[in-house]
């Protein structure tokens, strides 16, 4: 009997074992779960030109297919014209902000109304940010000269900021307006701390024209109404490659670079999209975004756009920009450029 029973139980284990082999190769392994990635809704304020926004919005529905985001785009100063009253009224529309002057994101850093948010992606990114991870720069606008070709021929072109005031370009040249354009501001504050005001005072002596932006400097520039302007670098890449008759100069007493930030509102209202919105902007592929838009990427291992140099070879001799400066002496640098340049005498 005992040894029936043993057998009887080894039959049984066999034949378990049989069934759970023959069943077993049907069965399929139980799918993980796929991360879900951030959903709702994000706004963003921006800066950046309306066709480069047109440009990201597809990658950025691909990579977040759940979130709806909205944007807000105007020029730099108009965006915090909009947010001066959103602050003041304690009810601040925007998740993320991306404007062109870095000072400005220091001014809102010390009231209060950025998130920190140390973002993976930073790691690759070795200058251009807060060291607490308050603002990360997430493009660089070069300000430089540029020239029609068509009126000015390349050995005649300046090179130096100096040469504007030369008389040689009296009534020829023309510049963006600080009280309405945000890299505008920077280039005014930074050639100001290199060579005083009094810079401005021989421009205007010179008759530089003022314009409300970039693009209407372009666009001049273009049809032969100046023959050189500073302007972004950006925008006379994008001309040139359409076959437009301009050229970048680059000053040899140093280009401006401007690392535009990007942060998030202490109070926005879906803090994880805007950190994830965030870590994509960082990214390589947000980066080669930006470079699809003819700015310089803050990533090393990103390339320069079309048609420009390596932003290494132009760091050297980048003028130097105090932004502790231009955040607390906005007012006084606009008033200055106000009653030097603008003002009729």
């Amino acid at each position: 009997m005992r040894k029936a029973t043993v057998i009887l139980v080894l039959a049984m284990f066999v034949i378990a074992a049989v069934v759970a082999g023959c069943g077993g190769g049907d069965k399929k392994p139980a799918e993980q779960p796929k991360a879900k990635g951030p959903s709702g809704t994000l706004m963003i304020y921006t800066s950046i030109y309306p066709d480069i926004v047109e440009l990201v919005k597809p990658a950025i529905a691909k990579k977040f297919p759940d979130l709806k985001v909205n944007w807000f785009q105007a020029g730099s100063e108009q965006v915090m014209a909009k947010l001066a009253g959103e602050i003041e009224a304690k009810k601040v529309q925007a998740d993320v902000l991306l404007v062109a002057d870095p000072a400005y994101y220091l001014t809102l850093k010390d009231k209060g109304l950025l998130m920190k948010y140390d973002s993976p992606m930073r790691k690759d990114i070795t200058g251009n940010k807060d060291n607490e991870g308050y603002w990360t720069g997430v493009r660089i606008n070069a300000i430089v000269m540029a020239y029609n070709t068509k009126k000015v021929k390349p050995e005649e072109a300046p090179k130096t900021w100096q040469e504007l005031t030369d008389p040689k370009w009296k009534n020829r040249i023309a510049m963006a307006n600080p009280l309405l354009s945000g890299t505008a501001y920077v280039g005014v504050g930074a050639l100001a701390q290199k060579y005083g005001w009094e810079y401005f005072d021989k421009l205007k002596a010179n008759g530089v024209k003022v314009e409300s932006g970039n693009t209407a400097l372009q666009n001049k520039l273009v049809q032969g109404e100046y023959d050189v302007v500073i302007i972004l670098e950006e925008n006379i890449l994008k001309m040139a490659d359409k076959g437009e008759p301009v050229k970048v100069a680059y000053p040899s007493d140093g280009a401006i670079i401007n690392p535009s930030p990007i942060a998030i509102f202490s109070s926005a209202q879906n803090p994880e999209a805007a950190k994830a919105l965030t870590d994509w902007w960082l990214s390589k592929e947000g980066q080669e975004m930006v470079v699809k838009g003819w700015m310089h990427s803050v990533r090393d291992d990103v390339a320069a756009p079309k048609g420009a140099p390596a932003l290494k070879t132009l760091m050297p001799t980048a003028l130097k920009i105090d932004w502790n400066q231009l955040a607390k002496e906005n007012e006084k640098v606009k008033e200055q450029f106000r009653t030097r340049v603008l003002e009729k005498k």
